[in-house]
């Protein structure tokens, strides 16, 4: 992300009758990622919620550790996409009480720095179940059927070329989906896989076997999975127990006509080893909606393979999913500013700045 200076890049939002005494006086919430092409993110639910309780908001375009702490010296509450929330950032803001990041995942914040710091960490983590397990599996389905390859084709006027690529092309109903973390989303995707005939196998340590029955998964150790599974869905989050989850030696499990598609995290996987598998035909393909390093590297040789679907990192995506993610990031750091407990701590042994209060 490209963001003008630090000091171009903080937008103060105020009424037409709100002074700059004024909002120096109230408390302070600071979206410090949210510059979009060089102008600020509006954040109007955000400041709508934040508004209930007297609490003002700066938008930021804060890209390193210096801009977040210069920007957020004063702030109260942090509201955060994807900036870097380190344990050098958050022992140089004295008056923060809580970090709210957008979303389920929380990778760019320091749970442990979080902690030691007094700070509650808050995710969003009911947030896009519906759009991420719809996106796994019409990826899975454009790869099964080489959607994106055979339009390019036709599109080209390569009629026949397109007839003849179709060859190899698997079936779907019969087949097994193999989900990698079975969560909120990887149990939806279950669900959507089953209406399409696809038997599931499940791998997560840390869910009870009863409820993946209920969601129509069969648990099983992750080789088993991904020796078995005909379309591989990655859908854990990333901590530091799944970086580089799945590498050389799981892509080397896999089916020689199996999918791989991931629409979790980049960092889950090792990229160079799925692009050799893809190079050397060990598998049949991937349909990819996150990178290692996002925006990906214009020479990635992903980019460039027939048999692999890229998207923008956009699986979380619609108007009416983000509107309601906004409203709960306001919410859920007015809560707080308030003097209430947040619904959704991540760090639920920290001890907060101030006494709170349950709802």
């Amino acid at each position: 992300m490209i963001c003008p200076p630090l000091n171009n890049a903080i937008i103060f939002h105020l009424s037409p009758r709100q002074g700059i005494n004024d909002m120096e006086k109230r408390l302070k919430a600071i979206l410090v990622d949210g510059m979009e092409g060089g102008r600020p993110m509006p954040a109007l639910e955000e400041r709508e919620e934040l508004a209930r309780v007297n609490a003002g908001l700066v938008v930021a375009g804060c890209v390193s550790e210096d801009d977040i702490i210069a920007a957020a010296q004063d702030s109260d509450a942090i509201l955060t996409i994807g900036a870097p929330m380190t344990r050098r950032v958050m022992e140089n803001l004295p008056r923060c009480r809580v970090i709210v990041r957008y979303g389920i995942g929380y990778d760019t914040v320091d749970v442990d720095a979080a902690i030691d710091n007094n700070i509650l960490l808050v995710n969003i983590p009911d947030f896009c179940f519906e759009e991420v397990s719809n996106h796994a599996i019409a990826l899975l389905l454009a790869c099964a059927k080489k959607m994106v390859h055979l339009n390019n084709l036709v599109k080209e006027g390569r009629w026949r070329e397109a007839k003849q690529a179709q060859s190899p092309m698997g079936p779907v109903y019969g087949q097994i989906c193999g989900i990698i973390g079975c969560g909120n989303i990887g149990r939806a995707t279950a669900k959507k896989a089953q209406c399409f005939g696809l038997k599931v196998l499940g791998y997560d340590p840390y869910i009870d076997k009863p409820l993946a029955e209920e969601n129509g998964i069969t648990l099983v150790g992750l080789p088993e999975l991904l020796q078995k599974a005909d379309y591989v869905l990655v859908h854990t989050a990333l901590t530091r127990e799944t970086h580089h989850l799945i590498s050389e030696e799981q892509f080397r499990m896999m089916k020689p006509g199996g999918y791989f598609i991931n629409t979790a995290r980049g960092a889950v996987v090792d990229e160079l080893a799925l692009i050799r598998a893809l190079q050397e035909r060990r598998i049949a393909g991937a349909g990819l909606d996150v990178f290692e390093k996002e925006p990906v590297d214009p020479g990635n040789p992903l980019l460039k393979m027939d048999n692999v679907i890229v998207l923008p990192h956009s699986a979380s995506y619609s108007d009416a999913a983000f509107k309601r993610l906004r409203q709960s990031v306001g919410r859920e750091a007015a809560r707080v500013l308030s003097g209430k407990w947040p619904k959704n701590v991540v760090n639920k042994t920290c001890r907060p700045k101030v006494e709170l209060t349950p709802e």
